[in-house]
């Protein structure tokens, strides 16, 4: 029933923009068996990103589409916009526009990119997804997504975004702090901080990588260990330190 369900409302979502030229689609595609799940995934993607997609904007859809697989946690927009393979001619806005009106049928609307349902993952993940969309096929290409996340991570930590002081605390009121993280580190600082050795021991690591490693640990060290602890999080940066030294 979760299947039929989950179908129900992709095909309503679909139809939603230009329901005559979609429902056209829907009738062509339902020759091919368009009753299964995946088959109407592949229209959808067909219909969104089939035609007319230039190479930098087929690699940036596949980055997002792969980061929002293999990320150890969803990333927001302004995470995602600067993927290391998500170059798109235009503002920020309009190159994850093009993403998100994309895949408006399948994600929920937000400031994070989900998708609405895990078959959708799976979809991507297939071999009946390799077959239909081959041009797409870096989506399942783990070691790519994980190195693209490993630089994100160490570009952020390498960055002035990690710096002294994370919590603004004003050392005369220290012993009674109460910190709001949220306005005083970033998503993308607190989600490098915790997963970077998860991406970095994922991936080929060459001289640049391991010069970024380097300089976090060397140089800003005691930051990082600050922000470990003021995410909640203190308790796993000796494993974390463990995995990156090994």
């Amino acid at each position: 029933m979760a299947g039929i369900f989950t179908w129900a409302t992709t095909v309503a979502n679909f139809l939603e923009f230009d329901p005559e030229g979609r429902f056209a689609m829907l009738e062509k595609g339902n020759e091919k068996g368009l009753e299964t799940l995946y088959s109407l995934y592949s229209i959808i993607i067909k219909a969104s990103f089939g035609h007319g997609l230039i190479k930098e904007e087929i690699r940036a859809v596949t980055s997002i589409m792969g980061t929002m697989i293999f990320a150890k946690k969803p990333l927001d927009d302004d995470a995602l916009i600067i993927l290391p393979q998500v170059r798109i001619p235009g503002s920020h806005a309009n190159r994850l526009g093009l993403i998100r009106k994309g895949l408006v049928s399948i994600i929920d609307s937000g400031p994070i990119l989900h998708f609405h349902h895990r078959s959708f993952e799976d979809f991507l993940l297939s071999t009946f997804f390799l077959q239909e969309l081959s041009e797409f096929s870096a989506v399942q290409d783990q070691g790519y997504h994980e190195h693209q996340l490993a630089v994100l991570c160490l570009k952020t930590l390498v960055s002035p975004s990690l710096h002294f002081n994370m919590g603004n605390l004003d050392s005369s009121s220290i012993k009674n702090v109460n910190i709001d993280v949220k306005s005083t580190i970033s998503p993308l600082i607190s989600y490098s901080s915790l997963f970077w050795v998860d991406h970095l021991i994922q991936t080929l690591s060459d001289k640049k990588m391991m010069k970024a490693v380097k300089f976090v640990m060397y140089e800003k060290l005691l930051f990082w260990l600050e922000v470990m602890s003021l995410t909640g999080n203190v308790h796993a940066a000796y494993l974390i330190l463990r995995r990156a030294a090994t």
